[in-house]
């Protein structure tokens, strides 16, 4: 990987010589502009607005805009005079806890490799201590031309810096949550947790570009002249929630059958009816065993009289 930085990190007074790599890269598909009526590329050209005169990367500096609209031009050899200690130094100035460290402030990410076999040393030194503290250094260091944050952490048996963003460019979420006071019965969470346990977790080296994939697909079929392959297109899940709980148990479901029922991934509580009963029909129920039991009352008083019908014969035979 090349290079895209060469400098050194300060840890106290031992300081070790590293290059800077990119940790990422960016597989999206870019397209051009081109004028629909005959696919000629669309260019932008730099042109003077004082005297329409196009120029050259060489012609071109740098310059502030003021509040009033006018440019003050900034020179290459003034930013080089400004005090930048960390011009060529990652200088740390901290160790803390990984988890002190919000996602937010996370921006991108970069391998930091020793620079020569005298720089294996303290580099391994550096990373084992690291490794041994359970700890991410925070650091201060330049590119491309300003003062950035950065955090070192291990990745396997490498160093690793991510670009953090400074604490005041973090937006505060003013006006983000809803304003609305929301309650969430125990019954909704429960159903929340069992479609989490259900969902389960996920290798992260099987998760791929899907929408790439078919861009792909859709250039090298136009380009071979045949037509574009069909698929199905994806259900917009941007619904209107109207039964939250239906909502959930019906993504449970869903769930479950994604995964093919394989194994007790989680239980769900069926939960009962939440329609009050009626209080007419609870009424009717109460009086039915009355009933019942008065036909009952009036049976047993017409049984005796039945049982008194024998001696009356005995009398007529004597």
């Amino acid at each position: 990987m090349r290079s895209i930085w060469n400098g050194a990190i300060s840890f106290g007074l031992v300081s070790i010589p590293i290059k800077l790599v990119n940790a990422t890269e960016n597989h999206s598909i870019s397209f051009r502009q081109i004028h629909k009526e005959d696919g000629g590329r669309i260019r932008y050209r730099k042109v003077c607005e004082l005297d329409g005169e196009e120029l050259s990367a060489a012609e071109i500096g740098k310059g502030y805009e003021d509040a009033d609209g006018s440019i003050i031009p900034i020179t290459d050899e003034d930013l080089a005079s400004l005090p930048l200690p960390t011009a060529k130094t990652i200088e740390i100035v901290a160790f803390v806890p990984a988890d002190s460290i919000d996602p937010l402030q996370m921006d991108a990410a970069y391998y930091l490799a020793a620079s020569g076999v005298p720089a294996a040393k303290p580099y391994t030194l550096l990373r084992e201590a690291l490794k041994r503290s359970k700890k991410v250094a925070i650091a201060k260091f330049a590119l491309r031309g300003r003062e950035r944050l950065g955090m070192l952490r291990v990745v396997d048996d490498v160093i690793a810096m991510h670009g953090l963003l400074w604490p005041d460019e973090i937006r505060v979420p003013e006006g983000v949550a809803p304003e609305t006071g929301v309650t969430v019965r125990d019954a909704e969470l429960d159903l929340a947790d069992a479609l989490m346990d259900t969902l389960g977790s996920v290798e992260l080296d099987s998760l791929h570009d899907d929408y790439r994939e078919a861009v792909e697909e859709m250039i090298a079929a136009k380009a071979e002249g045949e037509p574009v392959p069909a698929r199905d297109r994806a259900e917009g899940g941007g619904g209107k929630i109207i039964d939250l709980m239906a909502a959930l148990e019906n993504s449970v479901r869903a769930a479950k059958e994604a995964r093919g029922n394989g194994g007790d991934v989680a239980e769900v509580t069926q939960l009962p009816d939440r329609k009050p009963k009626e209080p007419k029909k609870a009424a009717a129920k109460k009086t039915t065993p009355a009933k019942k039991t008065a036909a009952k009352k009036t049976t047993a008083k017409k049984t005796p009289a039945k049982k008194t019908a024998p001696p009356r014969s005995k009398r007529s035979s004597a």
